[in-house]
Order: C-alpha cells, then structure tokens, then sequence
C-alpha cells in the first residue's frame, strides 16, 4: 500500500511522514525540491507543486492512500488526477473554521472537491495552532526574554501539530474513518499570559508580557514580517476569516470556556491530548537559539 503526502515538508506533513514510516508503509513524499526535504527513512521523494497539477501525475502512480494539503485553486484538479491514477482513500488537512462556518474560501472547497469525487475521504480540522505562539512570540522571547501582545487574558485550546500528525496517519493507516471529519483541538482552555508562563518554565527563564492595544499589536506584527505580517490584519481582529474589515473589540467578547470541551484527538488516537505546557518543552530550543 503506496501513501502519498502533498505537503510533506510542512510543519504538519513532516510528522505525518515519520508516524507513517515507523508503521513500516510504502511512503511518496511530493516537494518541490527533493534534494532539500532531508527526510529520515525509507522515504521516496519526488518532485511536484500542487499549483500544478500536472507535476504531480509521476507521483500518483501506484498510490492508493493520499494526504492532501489544501490549496482550493487547484483541488478539483488534483482530486480528479488522483481517483484517475486509482487513488481510494484521501486525507484533507483543513480546518476548524470550515466546522464553525468561517471558511467558505480556503479549505472548504478543497473538502467538497475530495467528497464530490466518490473516494473515501476524511478531514482533519485542527483549530488554532500552538505553532502561532512560535511564529508569532518566538523573535521577541530570543531577542529579550519578552512578549510585546494583545489580551493577556484572552483564551484558547490551542492544538499540538503532533496532535494533528497522529490524526491524520491514523485516518490514512486505519479503517473506520471514512466520511468523518475531526474537529482537533488541545485538551485546556489557557490565556496567553499563561501560555508565556508555560513558556518560561520551559526554557528556564523569565519571560515578560507587555500588553498592547490591538493597533499597536498590529504594528507590531507587520514590521515582524513572516507569518505574523502576513496575518496582522485577522489576528488583531482588524479582519474576519475571509479577509472583511471587522472590530478588533470583537476578539475582548470572545469566551471559548461557555462552549465547554472542545474535541480533541484523544477521541481518535486513544490517548490524551498533548498540552501546551508539553508543546513548550517540546519546542524549548526554538525560544532560546540565536536568530539568524
């Protein structure tokens, strides 16, 4: 049995790529730069982007399971060269927001391009990532032991990728998760100013948070550049999913705790959800190592 994964070299399809290997499957990892994905493992790499379907008809051959990263332009594309090539089973990185009737433009249509095609399919929709906290926080904590934020006090259930990754290649392995879609986040509902706490136990160090306005926080961002400027705009509130214009006051009235728990992978693997305190030590050295 032949997995192929898109998005192999992501923060997500990394990990995906080593749980399948240690379960001992045929895996094809599609990048645009073979030489550079330094996989660990029997792992055969080819060369292929999504956003040309065409590269990736070498790759499909022989595959009968695949993951699909999402990129809506070309889905229904690459959803009709994969059940041509015999692909049975696909996987769809989405996301929580498809869920909570946010995203109509970027990983909804990806999901329906898989469903209207006839394969067994499943959907991985994780919610926010304990990643951002990486992107966003990881320059100034290695700068100055300090987080420069918006809402101290505001919380979230932010999900582990490993969390993400142990979903995904169990709903890739196994059978009994056709037509699911799997809302995936952590295990707690945790303020930031806690999350910088957890933080600074992990690397042994005080951290500082300075609070800032939302206008502040969104300068803050752009000039960070990265994913933080790429988003500015949706994370300080200044705009909604879909890119709108929106309020930044909006985000003060948000309360994840009155929904009560959240899903989490632990309804599909088994085992509890990894916490953020586990994904701080998990990621200790990215706080602490020089940038470059």
């Amino acid at each position: 049995m032949r997995i192929l994964l898109t998005g192999a070299t992501g923060n997500v399809g990394r990990i995906v790529v080593e749980r399948l290997v240690r379960a001992g499957a045929d895996v094809r990892a599609v990048t645009r730069d073979p030489r550079r994905a330094g996989f660990d493992g029997p792992v055969e790499t080819v060369q292929g982007d999504l956003h040309d379907p065409s590269s990736l008809r070498r790759a499909l051959e022989g595959v009968e399971r695949m993951y699909l990263f999402p990129v809506a332009a070309t889905a229904k594309e690459v959803v009709a060269l994969a059940k041509e090539a015999g692909v049975r089973r696909v996987v769809v990185l989405s996301s929580g927001a498809v869920t909570g009737g946010y995203d109509t433009d970027f990983h909804l249509p990806v999901e329906r391009a898989v469903e209207e095609s006839g394969m067994e399919w499943t959907h991985v929709r994780p919610g926010e990532f304990m990643l951002n906290r990486l992107w966003i926080w990881g320059p100034s904590i290695r700068a100055g032991r300090v987080v420069r934020d918006l809402g101290p006090d505001q919380a979230s259930c932010p999900v582990h990728e490993a969390d993400i990754a142990d979903v995904a290649a169990a709903a890739l392995l196994e059978d009994g998760h056709a037509g699911a879609a799997y809302d995936l986040n952590g295990p707690e509902t945790i303020s930031r100013r806690d999350q910088v706490n957890a933080i600074a136990e992990a690397i042994g160090e005080d951290i500082r948070f300075e609070a800032v306005t939302p206008a502040e926080a969104r300068k803050l961002y752009l000039a960070q550049g990265g994913f933080a400027a790429d988003n500015a705009d949706f994370l300080t509130g200044f705009a909604d999913y879909s890119g709108e214009e929106a309020d930044p006051a909006a985000l003060e009235d948000l309360d994840l705790a009155a929904y009560g728990p959240l899903p989490t992978a632990e309804a599909v693997t088994g085992r509890p959800a990894r916490t953020f305190a586990e994904w701080a030590r998990d990621h200790a050295a990215d706080f602490t190592r020089r940038d470059p």
